[in-house]
């Protein structure tokens, strides 16, 4: 029998093209499904108790405001019960950071003392087990992170805060700290904030962006620092970070 080998060098060639090419195309169909502005996490978690590797994974490491710039004053509302869930959430009253965040929110503190003004800090790294309490109490994504994907804070990477005087008295802000209104947006539109208060939010704001962070919409006291992603996920307690 005469054999055409043109013809079946064409079909084992075609079956070679559609082979190379069939992983590629399956790759991109996958990555489509999911939805837009959807976040793929590129580097693991770190949940559980400090190792002698958590180190290696966390990029840099927590430290402590305090160590960084001690004049910057702290309200950790979530070390009291004067919080929205109205109870003691985190053991000890500390405002851990990333080494650069941390810098960075110290350079605004430095920023504000010429004109007699400086910064108090309501929350930094939050414990992913408690944004999973708060989630339970609160499962609103516009005011807490769904523990499915973790928030800034988890990272160390965000931080809620105010603006105080000279004297440590806080300036006058839209709302107080953890109010879920309306009222707490940067663009809300009512009368019933007075133009002082307003003036106050957008200096604070004006003073984070100028050192890179990232103004939350419906929080005028939160920020988040604008390479957050860059972190991991960390579910440490506050007190077993060195």
């Amino acid at each position: 029998m005469k054999i055409n080998y043109i013809l079946l060098f064409s079909v084992v060639l075609g079956l070679v093209l559609t082979i190379g090419f069939w992983q590629p195309a399956e790759s991109v169909r996958i990555l489509e499904e999911f939805k837009a502005g959807e976040e793929v996490l590129q580097s693991p978690s770190i949940v559980g108790e400090r190792t002698p590797d958590t180190e290696q994974f966390e990029g840099e490491k927590l430290v402590d405001i305090q160590d960084i710039n001690p004049d910057i004053t702290l309200d950790i509302r979530y070390a009291t019960a004067n919080n929205f869930l109205k109870v003691k959430l985190y053991s000890v009253p500390r405002c851990l950071l990333r080494t650069s965040v941390a810098q960075k929110l110290s350079r605004v503190q430095e920023q504000l003392q010429p004109r007699g003004l400086g910064l108090k800090v309501f929350d930094c790294y939050r414990p992913l087990s408690v944004t999973r309490k708060m989630w339970e109490a609160l499962p609103d994504p516009r005011y807490v992170a769904n523990p499915a994907r973790g928030s800034r804070h988890n990272r160390g990477a965000a931080v809620d805060l105010t603006l105080i005087d000279a004297r440590g008295n806080e300036l006058e802000m839209p709302t107080d700290f953890d109010d879920f209104t309306d009222r707490a947006a940067r663009d809300y539109p009512g009368t019933d904030v007075s133009n002082q208060a307003r003036q106050n939010s957008q200096l604070l704001e004006s003073v984070m962006t100028q050192q890179g962070f990232i103004p939350l919409i419906t929080e005028w006291w939160h920020f988040d620092a604008e390479n957050w992603q860059d972190y991991p996920l960390l579910d440490i307690s506050l007190e077993a970070i060195e």
